[in-house]
């Protein structure tokens, strides 16, 4: 929806009316476009979220669904980790 800033001043319930219902209003002046009021989005939808942060080049999306595999631990045959770092406060008291 196109408005000229005279009319959008005068008829400015118009315009969020049509905000409201999911469109955006362009502004013009003169008839060329200077400014976008449009609908904010709902962040809450984690999908959403997900999408704006790849759309930007934060995050990678899984590219398959279902349940991640099941992780096995490797032995590693040594000392367990825990019983070093016991070992290693015990040496400091």
């Amino acid at each position: 929806m196109k408005l000229g800033l005279r009319e959008a001043n005068q008829h400015f319930s118009k315009a969020i009316k049509a905000v409201r219902a999911g469109k955006e209003v362009v502004l013009t002046e003169r008839g060329q476009p200077i400014a976008v009021i449009k609908p904010i989005k709902d962040e809450r939808d984690s999908g959403a979220a997900l999408k704006r942060m790849a759309d930007e080049g934060l995050v990678t999306l899984p590219t398959r669904t279902g349940p991640l595999p099941r992780f096995e631990p490797v032995p590693s045959g040594g000392t367990p980790l825990s019983q070093t770092i016991i070992d290693d406060r015990d040496d400091r008291a």
